[in-house]
């Protein structure tokens, strides 16, 4: 599918919460202006606290799909973004030279302990988090 919108590529290591929260949010915010799509190094399916926490703030992820790196979409990223350190030091070779590389580290709040609302917590400040960083991704790139 050809389009003039920049390709972003959100990459992370599961592709259930970080890159699925970023993905949400450029389609929520900027996506008129980009072609947003997002993966993993494995894909562990989506998690349901993440979906939750997205629809606190009106953005549905419910139908999105846990998927694993597409080498034809990763070759045709204008942005790879990651979002974990893991997804970073393990991020296939780009042969694209005409693509921005980011690393924007954030905590896995799938890793998170506590009592279901400490966890929640943790999910709500990772997905405010992102949201900081999309907005300003928005500001900039329009």
């Amino acid at each position: 599918m050809e389009n003039n919108q920049p390709l972003v590529y959100f990459l992370c290591t599961g592709n259930s919460c970080r890159s699925q929260i970023a993905d949400g949010f450029l389609k929520a915010l900027g996506g008129d202006h980009f072609d947003v799509r997002s993966a993993g190094l494995e894909a562990h399916g989506l998690n349901p606290r993440a979906v939750l926490v997205m629809k606190e703030v009106g953005i549905d992820i419910s139908q999105n799909s846990s998927d694993v790196i597409d080498p034809a979409i990763f070759n045709q990223a204008d942005y790879i973004i990651t979002l974990c350190g893991h997804a970073d030091e393990h991020c296939p070779v780009i042969s694209n030279q005409n693509v921005i590389k980011w690393h924007w580290g954030f905590d896995d709040p799938a890793k998170a302990t506590g009592t279901e609302e400490e966890i929640m917590e943790q999910f709500r400040t990772v997905r405010d988090s992102i949201k900081e960083r999309i907005q300003q991704f928005v500001e900039v790139g329009k």
